[in-house]
Protein backbone atom coordinates (compact mmCIF):
# COMPACT_ATOMS: atom_id res chain seq x y z
CA UNK A 1 0.00 0.00 0.00
CA UNK A 2 1.28 3.47 -0.88
CA UNK A 3 2.30 5.87 1.85
CA UNK A 4 -0.38 8.34 0.75
CA UNK A 5 -3.10 5.70 1.17
CA UNK A 6 -1.84 4.85 4.67
CA UNK A 7 -1.94 8.53 5.63
CA UNK A 8 -5.49 8.81 4.30
CA UNK A 9 -6.55 5.74 6.30
CA UNK A 10 -5.03 7.21 9.46
CA UNK A 11 -6.74 10.57 8.93
CA UNK A 12 -10.12 8.91 8.39
CA UNK A 13 -9.59 6.72 11.45
CA UNK A 14 -8.63 9.70 13.64
CA UNK A 15 -11.70 11.63 12.49
CA UNK A 16 -13.97 8.64 13.15
CA UNK A 17 -12.40 8.18 16.58
CA UNK A 18 -12.80 11.86 17.41
CA UNK A 19 -16.49 11.83 16.45
CA UNK A 20 -17.13 8.64 18.45
CA UNK A 21 -15.23 10.06 21.44
CA UNK A 22 -17.32 13.23 21.32
CA UNK A 23 -20.53 11.17 21.41
CA UNK A 24 -19.13 9.18 24.34
CA UNK A 25 -17.75 12.04 26.43
CA UNK A 26 -19.87 15.14 25.83
CA UNK A 27 -23.32 13.85 26.91
CA UNK A 28 -23.67 13.13 30.62
CA UNK A 29 -24.46 9.44 30.18
CA UNK A 30 -23.83 8.30 33.75
CA UNK A 31 -25.31 9.66 36.98
CA UNK A 32 -22.93 10.98 39.63
CA UNK A 33 -21.33 7.98 41.42
CA UNK A 34 -22.20 7.62 45.10
CA UNK A 35 -20.47 4.41 46.16
CA UNK A 36 -16.98 2.96 46.28
CA UNK A 37 -18.02 0.20 43.89
CA UNK A 38 -19.32 2.73 41.35
CA UNK A 39 -15.83 4.02 40.63
CA UNK A 40 -14.61 0.55 39.67
CA UNK A 41 -17.66 -0.14 37.52
CA UNK A 42 -17.24 3.20 35.77
CA UNK A 43 -13.61 2.28 35.04
CA UNK A 44 -14.77 -0.92 33.30
CA UNK A 45 -17.40 1.05 31.39
CA UNK A 46 -14.87 3.55 30.03
CA UNK A 47 -12.25 0.86 29.45
CA UNK A 48 -14.67 -1.08 27.23
CA UNK A 49 -15.88 2.15 25.59
CA UNK A 50 -12.29 3.05 24.69
CA UNK A 51 -11.74 -0.36 23.08
CA UNK A 52 -15.01 -0.03 21.15
CA UNK A 53 -13.97 3.40 19.85
CA UNK A 54 -10.59 1.98 18.80
CA UNK A 55 -12.23 -0.88 16.88
CA UNK A 56 -14.87 1.43 15.39
CA UNK A 57 -12.17 3.82 14.13
CA UNK A 58 -10.34 1.05 12.28
CA UNK A 59 -13.50 -0.44 10.75
CA UNK A 60 -14.84 2.99 9.77
CA UNK A 61 -11.51 4.03 8.22
CA UNK A 62 -11.22 0.88 6.09
CA UNK A 63 -14.89 1.02 5.05
CA UNK A 64 -14.87 4.70 4.08
CA UNK A 65 -11.52 4.36 2.30
CA UNK A 66 -12.72 1.31 0.34
CA UNK A 67 -15.96 3.00 -0.74
CA UNK A 68 -14.06 6.15 -1.70
CA UNK A 69 -11.10 4.60 -3.52
CA UNK A 70 -12.48 1.40 -5.01
CA UNK A 71 -16.05 2.26 -5.94
CA UNK A 72 -17.05 1.12 -9.41
CA UNK A 73 -18.18 3.59 -12.05
CA UNK A 74 -21.92 3.58 -12.89
CA UNK A 75 -21.37 1.82 -16.22
CA UNK A 76 -18.66 -0.61 -15.03
CA UNK A 77 -20.06 -4.17 -14.81
CA UNK A 78 -16.70 -5.94 -14.93
CA UNK A 79 -15.40 -8.17 -12.15
CA UNK A 80 -12.72 -6.89 -9.84
CA UNK A 81 -9.15 -8.08 -10.01
CA UNK A 82 -8.51 -11.45 -8.29
CA UNK A 83 -6.98 -11.21 -4.84
CA UNK A 84 -5.25 -13.65 -2.53
CA UNK A 85 -5.26 -14.01 1.24
CA UNK A 86 -2.73 -12.24 3.43
CA UNK A 87 -1.50 -14.47 6.24
CA UNK A 88 -0.13 -11.58 8.30
CA UNK A 89 -3.42 -9.67 8.20
CA UNK A 90 -5.42 -12.78 9.08
CA UNK A 91 -3.21 -13.41 12.11
CA UNK A 92 -3.46 -9.75 13.15
CA UNK A 93 -7.25 -9.46 12.97
CA UNK A 94 -7.56 -12.71 14.92
CA UNK A 95 -4.92 -11.99 17.57
CA UNK A 96 -5.83 -8.35 18.28
CA UNK A 97 -9.56 -8.97 18.99
CA UNK A 98 -8.59 -11.98 21.12
CA UNK A 99 -6.27 -9.81 23.22
CA UNK A 100 -8.90 -7.07 23.54
CA UNK A 101 -11.67 -9.46 24.59
CA UNK A 102 -9.32 -11.19 27.04
CA UNK A 103 -8.34 -7.85 28.58
CA UNK A 104 -12.03 -6.95 29.03
CA UNK A 105 -12.67 -10.30 30.71
CA UNK A 106 -9.69 -9.95 33.06
CA UNK A 107 -10.51 -6.36 34.08
CA UNK A 108 -14.19 -7.22 34.58
CA UNK A 109 -13.36 -10.27 36.70
CA UNK A 110 -11.04 -8.24 38.95
CA UNK A 111 -13.62 -5.48 39.43
CA UNK A 112 -16.46 -7.93 40.13
CA UNK A 113 -14.31 -9.75 42.69
CA UNK A 114 -13.41 -6.50 44.46
CA UNK A 115 -16.99 -5.22 44.40
CA UNK A 116 -18.22 -8.51 45.87
CA UNK A 117 -15.80 -8.32 48.81
CA UNK A 118 -17.48 -6.86 51.89
CA UNK A 119 -15.61 -4.52 54.18
CA UNK A 120 -15.08 -4.74 57.92
CA UNK A 121 -18.13 -4.61 60.21
CA UNK A 122 -20.73 -4.64 57.42
CA UNK A 123 -24.31 -3.58 58.07
CA UNK A 124 -26.81 -6.28 57.12
CA UNK A 125 -30.07 -5.20 55.51
CA UNK A 126 -32.81 -7.61 54.46
CA UNK A 127 -34.36 -6.42 51.17
CA UNK A 128 -37.69 -7.91 50.12
CA UNK A 129 -39.15 -7.45 46.65
CA UNK A 130 -42.86 -8.03 46.03
CA UNK A 131 -45.23 -6.85 43.34
CA UNK A 132 -44.93 -3.88 43.30
CA UNK A 133 -42.93 -2.47 46.20
CA UNK A 134 -39.73 -2.78 48.21
CA UNK A 135 -39.39 -3.30 51.96
CA UNK A 136 -36.33 -3.29 54.18
CA UNK A 137 -35.52 -4.88 57.54
CA UNK A 138 -32.55 -4.23 59.84
CA UNK A 139 -31.65 -7.27 62.01
CA UNK A 140 -29.05 -5.26 63.96
CA UNK A 141 -31.74 -2.78 65.03
CA UNK A 142 -34.26 -5.24 66.43
CA UNK A 143 -35.60 -6.19 62.99
CA UNK A 144 -36.72 -2.61 62.40
CA UNK A 145 -38.71 -2.37 59.16
CA UNK A 146 -38.96 0.46 56.66
CA UNK A 147 -40.21 1.17 53.16
CA UNK A 148 -37.18 3.43 52.63
CA UNK A 149 -33.62 2.07 52.40
CA UNK A 150 -31.60 4.09 54.92
CA UNK A 151 -27.84 3.59 54.92
CA UNK A 152 -24.91 5.13 56.83
CA UNK A 153 -22.27 6.78 54.66
CA UNK A 154 -18.81 5.22 54.30
CA UNK A 155 -19.82 1.88 55.82
CA UNK A 156 -19.86 -1.48 54.10
CA UNK A 157 -23.42 -2.65 53.47
CA UNK A 158 -24.53 -6.21 52.71
CA UNK A 159 -27.99 -6.42 51.17
CA UNK A 160 -29.66 -9.83 51.49
CA UNK A 161 -32.24 -9.96 48.72
CA UNK A 162 -35.47 -11.98 48.63
CA UNK A 163 -38.41 -12.09 46.22
CA UNK A 164 -41.86 -13.18 47.42
CA UNK A 165 -43.40 -13.74 43.99
CA UNK A 166 -41.68 -13.20 40.62
CA UNK A 167 -38.26 -12.18 39.35
CA UNK A 168 -37.27 -8.64 40.31
CA UNK A 169 -34.01 -6.72 40.00
CA UNK A 170 -32.57 -4.27 42.55
CA UNK A 171 -30.74 -1.22 41.17
CA UNK A 172 -29.66 2.17 42.44
CA UNK A 173 -28.10 3.99 39.45
CA UNK A 174 -25.75 6.07 41.60
CA UNK A 175 -24.45 2.91 43.31
CA UNK A 176 -24.09 1.14 39.92
CA UNK A 177 -24.55 -2.29 41.55
CA UNK A 178 -27.50 -4.30 40.20
CA UNK A 179 -28.75 -7.72 41.23
CA UNK A 180 -31.53 -9.94 39.90
CA UNK A 181 -33.73 -11.54 42.59
CA UNK A 182 -35.13 -14.95 41.67
CA UNK A 183 -37.76 -16.54 43.94
CA UNK A 184 -36.15 -19.25 46.06
CA UNK A 185 -32.65 -17.82 45.61
CA UNK A 186 -31.26 -15.29 48.10
CA UNK A 187 -28.33 -13.35 46.58
CA UNK A 188 -26.32 -10.67 48.35
CA UNK A 189 -25.11 -7.29 47.14
CA UNK A 190 -22.24 -5.32 48.66
CA UNK A 191 -22.39 -1.53 48.64
CA UNK A 192 -20.27 1.14 50.33
CA UNK A 193 -22.07 4.52 50.02
CA UNK A 194 -19.73 7.50 49.80
CA UNK A 195 -22.09 10.47 49.44
CA UNK A 196 -24.93 11.65 51.64
CA UNK A 197 -28.12 12.08 49.62
CA UNK A 198 -31.35 10.53 48.37
CA UNK A 199 -31.27 8.14 45.41
CA UNK A 200 -33.92 6.14 43.53
CA UNK A 201 -34.30 2.39 44.01
CA UNK A 202 -35.55 0.89 40.75
CA UNK A 203 -36.76 -2.55 39.70
CA UNK A 204 -35.12 -3.28 36.34
CA UNK A 205 -36.80 -6.64 35.63
CA UNK A 206 -40.26 -6.65 34.05
CA UNK A 207 -42.36 -8.03 36.91
CA UNK A 208 -45.97 -7.28 35.94
CA UNK A 209 -48.36 -4.46 35.13
CA UNK A 210 -47.08 -2.28 37.97
CA UNK A 211 -43.39 -2.75 37.12
CA UNK A 212 -42.85 0.90 36.15
CA UNK A 213 -44.17 2.00 39.55
CA UNK A 214 -41.97 -0.35 41.59
CA UNK A 215 -39.70 2.31 43.01
CA UNK A 216 -38.37 3.29 46.39
CA UNK A 217 -35.74 5.57 47.88
CA UNK A 218 -32.26 5.00 49.25
CA UNK A 219 -31.28 7.67 51.78
CA UNK A 220 -27.60 7.83 52.66
CA UNK A 221 -27.00 9.71 55.91
CA UNK A 222 -24.23 10.34 58.39
CA UNK A 223 -23.51 7.56 60.85
CA UNK A 224 -24.85 9.62 63.78
CA UNK A 225 -28.10 10.34 61.94
CA UNK A 226 -28.46 6.66 60.99
CA UNK A 227 -27.88 5.46 64.56
CA UNK A 228 -30.44 7.97 65.83
CA UNK A 229 -32.99 6.76 63.25
CA UNK A 230 -32.23 3.09 64.00
CA UNK A 231 -32.85 3.69 67.72
CA UNK A 232 -36.28 5.21 67.10
CA UNK A 233 -39.42 3.10 67.24
CA UNK A 234 -41.43 2.59 64.07
CA UNK A 235 -40.43 2.42 60.43
CA UNK A 236 -39.65 4.86 57.60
Amino acid sequence: MRRGSIVQLIVIGVLAGAIASAFALIPNWLPEPASKEAGRIDFVFWFVTGICIFVFSIVAAVSVFAVWKFRAKPDDDSDGAPIHGHTGLEIAWTAVPTLLVTSIAVVSAIVLAKDDAQGANPLRVEVTAQQFFWSYRYPESGNKESDVLRLPVNRSIVLHLTSKDVIHSFWVPEFRQKQDIVPGIHPTLHITPTKVGTYPVICTELCGLGHALMRSRAIVMTDDAFQKWAAQKGGA
